[in-house]
């Protein structure tokens, strides 16, 4: 063999070994990083997930306080435990849970005395409501119900009183559907599997046997050679013995990044083998530094808890830029769910709204209908933006108070008299507490509370005076009573429009802002709905048009 041939291979062997092993290496590493930082973004989701549901939770248990305080099934419930037994008393209770379960989507409902007796109670069945058999069912508790047919129920107790005693408990569920959750989850009782959402070819007694190993809230277990991380729901309470646990496919998430990486590695290898030290060290800097400023990136975003947003058109490889792209796409996701998620708050109170209305044909569309008008008014006065989004949204919800307040007082076909308007004139106070212990609302509370002060400081509930009232309120304020004077009620056919614009007049400067009044008297208004409508409260003789 010719010396320049030996020279070229004795230096060109351990070259090509040493860039081998190197990147042999430098793969390894680059693996291990972004498999860790895919861990790390699999468990920010999972816990974006629970806290989302355990913020859903919160707000559900509030409004259940207030079915909790419905007047009828007090009595009821009242009835029921002086005849403990009295088929009939039950069955008025069961009537009664029977109408709160179809108002309310509610799948259980179940009452007890204050010592635990069962008094009576529903379940659904399919589309059908069922009586639940008193002596198979445990007391009232929060967390899973499993009736063991299948059917679950997520219940949650509350106390039922009366002024300061305790009459009972009521507890309230929804069937449990692990269907719902976003990733899989696997609920056990005492390390038992009872529902999951996995590959139905992953039998339960695998899942039991992989997480029976698992000593610490968080761990890995392999189903069917699949490697996955579980971690259990921690913040949300399912009750004694029963554990939520969700899990990400590491190798399904990891797979595709691998798959790119290896093929990228592969290629610039051999390319490197090639060309010798120069290009090599140019090629590892190109793919190196993209994935550090990837790496980067998410440890910045750990640190600020901000998801990430990558630059790909900063890559020279079109595998790291589809890498950051299909990042930015999994982040603009998640944002878009977070917003989805408050959209759906809104919606989901502005149909309690809604429902409201439809509890009385005298108070159908009234809502959406002072919503329109408060919206014109505030547009005609410059108002724009955010401010008129809460204009809008605070004009669906100013009744929203009126949940609490009894049908005797609000379906009372006549006048009310003094007491009945002093209870009712607390629906906005009543309103701003539902509202105000749910993160994303507070912005509407001004409006709630307040669209019932006047201008001159006569108004409730706190007796603000002029521009001491927010110009949401106010606008709100002027909407609602020309809305309930355009509408009919039960004593009488509803105002023209020339009629209820005199009577703005008539009270502007006294009971209106002024300002609001000029402008809505230039409004193009849509035709008086003509419908029978807002619920006065007018009292003879009183101080301006009172209106609630």
């Amino acid at each position: 063999m010719r010396f320049a041939t030996r020279t070229f291979l004795m230096s060109f062997v351990p070259f090509a070994l040493l860039l081998t092993g190197s990147f042999w290496v430098t793969h390894k590493l680059v693996e291990s990083r972004v498999r860790q930082s895919l861990l790390e973004s699999l468990r920010d989701a999972d816990r974006a997930e629970v806290e989302i549901r355990k913020k859903g939770e919160m707000q559900n248990s509030r409004f259940l306080q207030i079915v909790g305080e419905n007047p009828v099934l007090k009595q009821g419930v009242q009835l029921l435990i002086e005849h403990h037994g009295d088929k009939q008393a039950r069955m008025t209770v069961e009537d009664q849970l029977t109408e709160i379960s179809e108002t309310l989507h509610l799948d259980y409902l179940l009452v007890s005395d204050p010592d635990g007796r069962l008094l009576a109670g529903i379940y659904r069945q399919g589309p059908a409501l069922m009586s639940v058999d008193l002596m198979q069912t445990p007391p009232p508790a929060n967390g899973i119900l499993d009736f063991g047919n299948g059917t679950a129920f997520q219940v949650t107790s509350i106390p039922i009183n009366q002024g300061d005693e305790n009459i009972g408990r009521l507890a309230v569920g929804e069937k449990f559907d692990i269907n719902s959750f976003s990733v899989k989850a696997v609920l056990t009782h005492d390390g038992k599997v009872i529902k999951s959402n996995l590959n139905p070819g992953i039998l339960p007694k695998e899942v039991e046997t992989g997480m029976a190993g698992c000593e610490s809230s968080e761990c890995e277990l392999t189903l069917q050679g699949e490697t996955y991380i579980t971690l259990p729901a921690d913040s949300i309470d399912f009750g004694s013995g029963y554990k939520l646990s969700t899990l990400q496919n590491i190798d399904t998430a990891n797979g595709p990044v691998q798959k790119i990486l290896q093929q990228g590695f592969v290629a610039v290898g051999v390319l490197f083998v090639m060309v010798a030290l120069v290009i090599s060290v140019v090629s590892s800097r190109t793919i190196v530094q993209p994935l550090h400023g990837v790496i980067e990136t998410l440890r910045e975003s750990e640190k600020t808890g901000l998801l990430p947003v990558f630059q790909p058109q900063r890559a020279t490889i079109q595998e790291i830029r589809e890498l950051a792209a299909s990042f930015n796409r999994a982040g603009a996701s998640i944002r878009d769910a977070r917003e989805k998620l408050q959209s759906a708050y809104v919606e989901f109170v502005g149909s309690l709204a809604g429902a409201l209305d439809a509890r009385d044909p005298y108070t159908a569309g009234h809502s959406r209908a002072v919503s329109q008008y408060a919206c014109l008014a505030a547009t005609a006065m410059k108002v724009s933006g955010d401010q008129l989004e809460v204009i809008r949204v605070g004009a669906l919800l100013h009744d929203l108070g009126k949940v609490g307040i009894s049908d005797n007082v609000l379906r009372k076909p006549g006048r009310l008299t003094a007491e009945e308007f002093a209870l009712l004139k607390q629906h906005p106070e009543i309103g701003r507490r539902i509202l105000e212990g749910v993160a994303g609302f507070q912005a509407y509370l001004p409006i709630v509370e307040l669209h019932h002060e006047n201008w001159d400081g006569t108004g409730y509930p706190r007796g603000l005076r002029g521009e001491d009232v927010p110009l949401g309120a106010r606008i709100v304020h002027v909407a609602d009573a020309y809305d309930a004077m355009t509408s009919d009620r039960p004593y009488r056919s509803g105002f023209s429009h020339e009629h209820a614009i005199a009577e703005l007049l008539k009270f502007s400067g006294s009971q209106f802002d002024p300002a609001v009044v000029a402008v809505f008297l230039q409004l193009e208004l849509p035709p008086a709905r003509r419908r029978q409508g807002e619920r006065p409260g007018d009292l003879p003789g009183s101080t301006g048009l009172r209106l609630v």
